[in-house]
């Protein structure tokens, strides 16, 4: 199979929170010709990096439900597409992007059976004290205040 050039990857632009950490970054770097204003060095203004890319993007990548508004979605003329990362798109301007025929999805329903996995987890350890625990025993505080006050459990047996 031959190789794609870097320079002949369909490009998309990025668009994320200065402190979002980007877990899928590679996996799409070998499809994508990823341009986001955060990786330039120092970074730049998102208003400067879209003017100055905006002739060449077609494509944006919304991670992490960061606004995507009239005013952002001017500086990109020939924007077709957005994809969200998240289920929602109530960060992103439908009425412009319909108005426009830019086209947008998002994640729908793909995370829901992991988000509702994590919440019931979060109870059990909330309502255990599992973590709470936890950092009692880690910081010693075991040995002088004695045992860790536990979560209840209903006794069935009586």
């Amino acid at each position: 199979m031959a190789t794609v050039k870097q320079e002949e990857l369909p490009l998309v632009l990025v668009r994320r929170p200065p402190n979002f950490h980007f877990p899928f970054k590679d996996r799409l770097q070998t499809h994508f010709r990823l341009l986001d204003p955060l990786d330039s060095d120092p970074p730049e203004s998102t208003h400067s990096f879209f003017s100055r890319h905006a002739a060449s993007v077609h494509v944006l990548l919304c991670v992490n439900p960061t606004p995507v508004t009239r005013g952002l979605l001017s500086l990109l003329p020939f924007l077709q597409l957005i994809v969200g990362s998240s289920t929602g798109v109530d960060h992103i301007d439908l009425q412009e992007c319909r108005r426009r025929s830019i086209a947008v999805t998002n994640a729908g329903k793909a995370f829901s059976p992991d988000v509702a996995d994590l919440a019931v987890g979060l109870l059990i350890d909330v309502l255990r004290r599992v973590s709470a625990g936890c950092q009692y025993v880690r910081a010693g505080l075991w040995a002088q205040n004695g045992e860790f006050p536990l979560g209840f459990k209903k006794n069935l047996d009586t």
